[in-house]
């Protein structure tokens, strides 16, 4: 783990191989912000594959005393002993289920209004269209689910759609989209009924989206 960033935001040292290297000028604390969310997203996106599950394995034993790096020590040690299939079957109980769905709903527009496909959802669509990002198309889920939206502030801290955007415009992003529900979504993982190795998944995003609103809040 590394120290404290200038604005009050914890490092954490996570592998380079969780997103690609940049070569733009990106201060350490971003980078490790920007490692997080990179992180969340691919942990969320789909069932982790063997690539996913080394990262996280790697984590084992690597975190510091803070509330956060014992998070994400705790996510190294359960995918240390979780195989694929094991995290495959787990991520499809979760997040698809049978029948009625699974157990979490990781859309923004679902937590807000009860339904997918909603408001929240078009108003995110505006602003991906400000600020220039547009959908890859790889996807069947709408993008307003949570790994799309960590995706979408680790490319506004690294330059992926363009220069590396403003604190102001990543705080602008993450309290307009994130703020009101995101928080509640990682809580509510951290204690499904369903989760042992997305348990410690919903502690990170807990504490680290809990440390980006207080920063987001000093740097105002």
């Amino acid at each position: 783990m590394g120290s404290d960033g200038e604005d009050g935001r914890k490092g954490s040292e996570l592998p380079d191989n969780l997103t690609e290297n940049s070569d733009r000028a990106i201060a350490p604390e971003d980078m490790q912000r920007a490692h997080l969310y990179a992180l969340l997203a691919r942990s969320l996106a789909e069932p982790m594959s063997e690539e996913t599950l080394a990262i996280v394995r790697s984590l084992d034993g690597q975190g510091d005393d803070s509330e956060l790096g014992q998070a994400l020590s705790a996510l190294g040690a359960v995918g240390s002993r979780t195989a694929r299939s094991v995290a495959e079957e787990e991520y499809t109980v979760l997040f698809f289920g049978l029948g009625a769905g699974g157990e979490m709903h990781p859309y923004a527009s679902q937590y807000l209004t009860g339904f997918v496909y909603e408001k929240p959802l078009a108003n995110l669509r505006k602003d991906m269209a400000a600020l220039g990002i547009a959908a890859s198309g790889n996807s069947y889920e709408p993008e307003d689910h949570i790994a799309y939206l960590c995706e979408i502030m680790h490319g506004l801290i690294t330059g992926t759609f363009g220069e590396p955007a403003s604190l102001e415009t990543q705080a602008k992003f993450f309290e307009t989209h994130m703020a009101p529900w995101a928080g509640q979504f990682f809580t509510d993982l951290e204690g499904a009924e369903s989760a042992a190795l997305y348990m410690p998944v919903g502690t990170i995003g807990r504490l680290f989206l809990a440390i980006e609103a207080d920063a987001f809040g000093m740097a105002a």
